[in-house]
């Protein structure tokens, strides 16, 4: 692409490119907590109504990978506007869908669309923003990033609370027609190549991995993994689909992506450490919304705006980073918000439900700001040393890696917060018999509790139950802090961030 470096309409180029990735971001969740709604609505099962997610989550996996392609193809403000606005008029199909099957497929299409909105809106600030301001923009992006599932969850309880789930959806519409017009006006257009060829055996490859990897995750809990035939031939396909789409990229003459990507140290060490934040960021807001709803007892629009806060931290760190990128070695900013995060989900895990608002704000502000300086210094070391050549492929392959990296994280915890929860059951209950002291005491707690009687069982049980579930969350957030080991690990192999010549930071 040319040089777009002093555009004239920089600052409305961004805002557009903001608003388009806030309305995708923010539909990665925001849907989460209207669920229930929706499942009540279409008369669907539980199993059923995850297919609302699962749809959209596999749609949008598929559909990153071309995107590098396509934007040189057809040009990438062509492809920009046509999937933003591809985007929203799928939004106003799902809110006026009439059945679980038109909801499903809406998704797919949402999905679709939605997938190159993150990739393009990348490859766009670090075009038309010089070298030397390359750590504002990609505080920018990163902001878009963040805060979309940061916010979901709190937009989508106040819009199911005081309006319809369909709401949820409705709310894209001037996202999207504000997006369009800005970037229809402001954004200049670069010369599509119609004769580009297009690998489809590698296209195909990959598709079907990441495919096969997102069909696994969410299914395996609930056909209990590997002893369900689907999971083991899922896993199969993913496997056999990433080996394949490997061997092809490395021997290939014209491959689907080009092997010089992941050559690049930087950007293949920054596209690990997004797999493993993106899995932390997600996986902390879906354990969060059920917690602070089934165990602390928060009604759902007060359970979404409980989490508010770790934006406010999020939109500091950001700004933070953005100033010291220039001044300070990016990879010290990194190791300090992952040793923050690692210190957040730490006292994240000695939670119980009766912590105060104010103890759980103070945390979670802290593990926002945490996140900001992670992620934007990580955005702009991965793209250092990245040519200009390579960045459309690069980007899509950061959002591939940040939406599996998003479905691992929360079908993992998801996992082991199930499994630990019937651990736990049984290791309390064992140590419960008709014999104990309480039980024993003749009064009022005793005769309420006496297993002997059904009333008392299913008491019993759900005590039993909810202290098996706190301490299960407790351990999956222990889990989660030991995730900021690998990409500390990884900050020993970038490249140092270096600052242009003072020359060529006065011409930009």
């Amino acid at each position: 692409m040319s040089d777009l470096t002093h555009l004239p309409h920089r600052g409305l180029i961004t805002a557009s490119a903001m608003l388009a990735m806030l309305m995708q971001t923010l539909d990665s969740t925001i849907a989460n907590v209207a669920l229930p709604y929706m499942q009540g609505s279409m008369s669907a099962s539980a199993d059923e109504i995850t297919w609302v997610l699962t749809s959209y989550v596999i749609a949008a996996a598929i559909m990153t990978a071309p995107v590098g392609w396509m934007a040189v193809r057809f040009g990438r403000k062509k492809l920009f506007i046509v999937c933003i606005a591809g985007f929203t008029i799928a939004s106003m199909m799902c809110g006026a869908a009439q059945s679980l099957e038109q909801l499903v497929a809406f998704r797919l299409l949402q999905g679709m669309c939605g997938a190159a909105i993150a990739p393009l809106s990348q490859a766009t600030m670090l075009d038309i923003y010089p070298f030397s301001r390359r750590a504002q923009a990609m505080a920018l992006f990163s902001m878009g990033v963040t805060m979309g599932p940061i916010m979901g969850p709190t937009l989508g309880g106040y819009l199911t609370d005081m309006y319809s789930w369909r709401w949820v959806f409705y709310v894209n519409l001037p996202f999207g027609i504000l997006a369009i017009t800005g970037l229809a006006l402001f954004m200049p257009s670069a010369p599509a190549r119609p004769h580009l060829k297009f690998s489809w055996y590698g296209f195909a490859m990959l598709a079907l991995g990441a495919g096969a990897l997102q069909m696994m995750l969410d299914r395996g809990q609930t056909l209990d993994w590997f002893a369900s035939r689907e999971i083991i031939v899922e896993a199969t396909l993913a496997g056999l689909g990433f080996y394949l789409f490997m061997v092809h990229m490395f021997t290939a003459d014209k491959p689907f992506l080009s092997p010089g990507l992941f050559k690049d140290r930087n950007f293949s060490a920054g596209m690990v450490m997004v797999f493993f934040v993106s899995s932390v960021m997600l996986a902390t807001a879906a354990l969060l919304a059920p917690y602070l709803q089934n165990l602390a007892g928060y009604p759902v629009y007060t359970a979404g705006w409980a989490m508010a806060p770790r934006g406010l931290g999020t939109i500091a760190s950001m700004w933070l980073a953005s100033r010291l990128g220039m001044k300070v070695d990016q990879r010290k900013i990194m190791a300090v918000g992952l040793l923050i995060l690692g210190w957040a989900l730490y006292v994240m895990s000695t939670w119980t439900p009766d912590i105060t608002e104010r103890e759980m704000w103070v945390v979670m502000i802290v593990q926002g700001f945490s996140i900001g300086l992670v992620f934007n210094p990580m955005t702009v070391m991965a793209y250092t040393t990245l040519s200009a050549q390579l960045r459309g492929e690069g980007t899509a392959m950061q959002s591939l890696a940040r939406n599996i990296g998003s479905a691992i994280g929360i079908s993992v915890t998801s996992f082991t917060l199930t499994r630990s929860t019937q651990a736990m059951h049984a290791d309390i209950a064992a140590n419960i018999t008709p014999f104990d002291r309480v039980l024993q005491g003749g009064g009022a707690v005793s005769h309420m509790l006496n297993p002997g009687t059904p009333h008392g069982a299913a008491l019993l049980n759900q005590m039993i139950t909810q202290q098996a579930q706190i301490v299960a969350y407790n351990n999956d957030f222990r889990m989660m802090t030991l995730t900021v080991l690998p990409p500390l690990a990884l900050l020993l192999l970038m490249r140092r961030h270096a600052r242009p010549a003072a020359a060529a930071v006065a011409g930009d």
